[in-house]
This record gives C-alpha cells, structure tokens and sequence, in this order.
C-alpha cells in the first residue's frame, strides 16, 4: 500500500513536480499555506513545480486566477492545463470548425487567450466559429454555465439532441468534481461523462489523459533535462492525479484531504492507515505516497 508520508521534504529523490493545483494548492477561495511554503522549499532546493490542472482555462488565465486569489508566483515555474491541451484540439479542427460552446462566461478566455503557440496554430488554420446548437459540428465543454445552482441534469436535453446528430464533444476540464470552499461542484466532466452514458462520443485532453503529460514535459523541458523517474505527480485526484501518474508510469503522491477526505478518519491532516489500505484496495489505483496535506 502507499506510504504515508509528513511532509514533501521527505521525498527528496524527486527534481520535478507535476502539482495539481484546486484541492491541493487552494480549495477555490484561498491558498493553503502549508502547501505554498512546501513548494516553495522545494523551488528553494533546486526542483522545479509544473501545476498541472484540468482548468479549461488557459494556462495564463489560470495564472492571473492565481495572482487574484493570493497564490505567490514564487511557489511554481510554469503551468500546463486541460484548457492548453483542449485548445490545440479545437484549433486543428478535432471536433470541426463550427463549435457549440457549453460553459460560463468565466470561461471567455478559452476561446480569446491563446499562447503564442498556439497563436501560431490559429493562424494556420481555418477560423473556429462558435454557433447555436442546431447549426455546430462539434461542442466544446468547459463547464455548466452556472455551477453553484446546476447539475449535469439540466444538460439532458441538450445532450440527446447533440447525440441525434452524431456530434462529437471536447471536454476542455475531465474532473468531475471540485470543491469550491466547503461546497462540491460538478466540472465540465460531468457532462461528459453523461454523454458517454448516452452513447455520445466525448474527447478528454487533461488528467489521466496522455496530452496534459505531454505538455507538462514540454513545460518541464525548458526548465531542466529531467525524467520521469524524477519527477513526482501531486494531487488529490485518485482518477485523474493518480491515475494519470501509473498511466505515465510516473509517481504519485496522493492528497487524502481532498476530494476522498471522507474516507480516512476526522483527522484530515492525519489519514488513518488502515482506512486508506482499504480504500485503495477498493479503488484499485495504487499511489506510490500519501499525505494527509501537502506540506
């Protein structure tokens, strides 16, 4: 079973952070204190943080998100997100060129704030133009348009009526679920996840999926020569973080406060041993690590 470990300094064998950052470096309000002074320990030490998020958000954007809400710049290098990742699959055209967004307006961004990559991309392609459903080639999902009052529910009809079409959807974030301070919210990944019940084809580009990794290690190369046996995937995802990290055979260190917190006892900070064996027993996703809080 995983070890349980106290505190980020004891895995000093790693170079490289893959870092999710919702549930593991803030719960959507504020920074944890403990997991900032950690990174930057480890930044300190000569590691470099690559955050890692299935934001479908922009990398740039997730950094001005960051800024607003307290994170200091000095706890990460760089960010790759679900949103980088979906973008380039929007722009060469993986779900066509005349797009049915699903989303709020907080996630404008996606469409408007490219890298100058991606910039690139654009400019090599023909245009994306956003129309009504009935009109679309494809659905670009970042999320339910209101997530404090909605559910995946509320997209039903709208999901039978893109399956009758055969469209196929890209979904800009696979998590299934957040938590935005004491309250859980459902994410982008939700809907997608109906439609593949439905029978509809969905497209995912963040945690556990290959693309995100692989923009990770470009965001990680410019930084370091570094490989996959020295870097460390964080976060409290046992589907995405964790997952992501045995599919890339890279290792993980599982955030029992999150997601899962429920499971392992009151003392958030402390898991409890046994009900952590025997929840991964269950889940069958085995971390290499554990820890109650990143710090």
């Amino acid at each position: 079973m995983a070890r349980i470990v106290n505190s980020l300094a004891e895995l000093g064998q790693y170079r490289a952070l893959f870092c999710d950052i919702w549930g593991c470096l803030h719960n959507g309000v504020a920074p944890f204190p403990d997991a900032v002074a950690a990174l930057r320990a480890f930044r300190a030490k000569g590691g470099i943080v690559i955050l890692v998020s299935n934001s479908p958000r922009p990398g740039r954007s997730v950094a001005a998100q960051l800024d607003g809400m307290g994170v200091p710049r000095d706890c990460w290098d760089d960010i790759a997100t679900s949103g980088d990742a979906a973008q380039f699959a929007m722009l060469t055209g993986e779900v066509g060129r005349r797009i049915h967004h699903i989303g709020a307006p907080k996630d404008e961004t996606f469409f408007s704030d490219l890298s100058d990559d991606l910039k690139a991309v654009a400019e090599s392609q023909p245009a994306i133009t956003r129309v009504p459903l009935e009109e679309a080639e494809g659905i670009v999902c970042t999320g339910l348009f209101d997530d404090m009052t909605e559910t995946p529910d509320d997209y039903m009809d709208v999901l039978e009526q893109a399956k009758a079409r055969n469209l196929r959807l890209l979904c800009a974030n696979p998590d299934i679920e957040v938590d935005v301070g004491e309250r859980r919210v459902f994410c982008a990944g939700a809907i997608a996840l109906a439609y593949d019940r439905m029978g509809g084809d969905s497209l995912y580009l963040g945690k556990p999926h290959a693309p995100i990794y692989d923009l990770a290690r470009r965001r990680l190369a410019a930084f370091a020569d570094v490989t996959d046996a020295q870097t460390l995937c964080v976060g409290d995802g046992i589907l995405t973080d964790v997952q992501g990290g045995l599919n890339q055979k890279i290792d993980s260190l599982f955030i029992t406060s999150g997601l899962a917190a429920g499971h392992f006892g009151d003392d958030t900070a402390n898991p409890d041993a046994t009900l952590l064996d025997r929840w991964i027993l269950e889940q069958t996703l085995e971390p290499t690590w554990a820890i109650g809080h990143l710090r």
